[in-house]
């Protein structure tokens, strides 16, 4: 294992977000503070409590989910689209490494720039309702496999992208319709039968509700089925970017 070769492209890729701290740490504080705004006070004084829990504090881990979910994708993609523009990708494709090695390199960096906007959120959020974790362990790893899962997405999209106006397609027109219409802000229980149904095709539902049960133990899906469904979308993902490495697609062409 080439652990010099991987924490220099770590390195440089937190280099480069630290260059833009302040859009870095202002953009996900605004966000959530427009959310709680708009969701919290203006909506959430007309909306009772759902499963015991206020709609401010029941939105918390919807809107973390939403956040880190386009911050996943967005910063793997971009990280590896750049070189690819600049025709540095072939410097990284001559060394040393692994495509494990340089995948784990570009992912670890867009999963701790994640986690760090995903703690922001949670924090901004804990001075608008009083915040409980049930679970902390289960918080975590939901926290932890969503990054991971979501930042190996973004680094495909980046690989696959011709553009950089292709790298928002995906984002924008299939991760955040499905997040919003996965339960970020209401339970599906509370949508007709028919309505539930159609939800359960949803990926990020199982995300969020994991994600939500470890807050309030209140979930629209049993944990179990969370946790498997997490994993195999993580699995999907992890394939597929590894039979991109091995036949050199998009990459040496």
């Amino acid at each position: 294992m080439n652990y010099h070769g991987i924490w220099a492209i770590f390195k440089f890729e937190m280099m480069r977000a630290f260059r833009t701290i302040g859009q870095t740490i202002a953009s996900p504080i605004i966000s959530t503070i427009l959310y709680f705004i708009v969701f919290g006070s203006a909506i959430g004084t007309h909306i009772k409590d759902i499963d015991g829990v206020h709609y401010g504090a029941f939105i918390v881990p919807g809107l973390t989910m939403l956040t880190i979910l386009g911050q996943s994708i967005a910063n793997a993609s971009f990280g590896i689209y750049f070189p690819r523009f600049t025709g540095t990708i072939y410097e990284i494709l001559s060394a040393p490494l692994s495509s494990f090695e340089v995948a784990i390199g570009y992912v670890g960096a867009a999963v701790t720039k994640s986690l760090i906007i995903g703690a922001i959120v949670l924090l901004t959020a804990g001075f608008f309702v009083p915040l409980k974790v049930m679970h902390p362990m289960w918080m975590v790893f939901f926290l932890i496999m969503t990054c991971i899962t979501f930042s190996v997405l973004g680094f495909i999209i980046g690989i696959l992208a011709d553009g950089f106006e292709q790298l928002q397609l995906i984002p924008l027109l299939v991760i955040a319709p499905l997040t919003f219409l996965g339960g970020s802000f209401y339970s599906i229980n509370m949508l007709p039968e028919f309505w539930q149904k159609i939800s359960l095709l949803n990926p990020v539902v199982y995300l969020i509700s994991g994600f939500r049960w470890s807050f309030y133990e209140s979930a629209d899906v049993s944990l179990g089925t969370s946790v498997v469904m997490i994993l195999v979308f993580m699995t999907i993902c992890i394939m597929l970017m590894g039979w991109i490495f091995k036949t050199g697609y998009r990459l040496r062409n």
